[in-house]
């Protein structure tokens, strides 16, 4: 009796980050990632300082010196960006989940619509902080 060999193909190999092109989806999909992890640490940003905050009245005037900085003021502006960028892709995960935007044309109108909408959500988040 024969054994059976299977023999595997080289696959081309390309791990030259600047020549590949991710499609749209998947750029939303890492970004959503992206953007969980940068509200998940927010999180604890935005504690600290109201913790600073409700510390004294003396804390209540450092963590409000702290936000009025123009730094604070990007950082914060980047936290809501980064916050209505993940909850516009959440809502388009659910919708993909209940069946929509499942084809690849759905899905990739779906994720313009959403840079979309986070860029209007980011200029009024940077009206809000500024």
């Amino acid at each position: 009796m024969g054994h059976i060999v299977k023999v595997r193909k080289p696959r081309p190999v390309n791990l030259d980050l600047q020549t590949i092109r991710f499609p749209i989806t998947a750029i939303a999909s890492i970004t959503h990632r992206v953007s969980g992890v940068i509200t998940f640490i927010s999180v604890a940003i935005l504690l600290w300082l109201l913790s600073l905050s409700l510390s004294s009245p003396s804390g209540f005037e450092a963590a409000s010196d702290i936000v009025n900085s123009f730094f604070a003021k990007f950082v914060l502006w980047g936290i809501l960006t980064a916050l209505a960028y993940h909850i516009v892709g959440g809502i388009r995960h659910l919708l993909m989940d209940m069946g929509h935007f499942e084809e690849m044309e759905g899905g990739s109108q779906s994720a313009k619509i959403g840079f979309i909408i986070t860029a209007v959500l980011s200029v009024l988040a940077g009206i809000l902080v500024w």
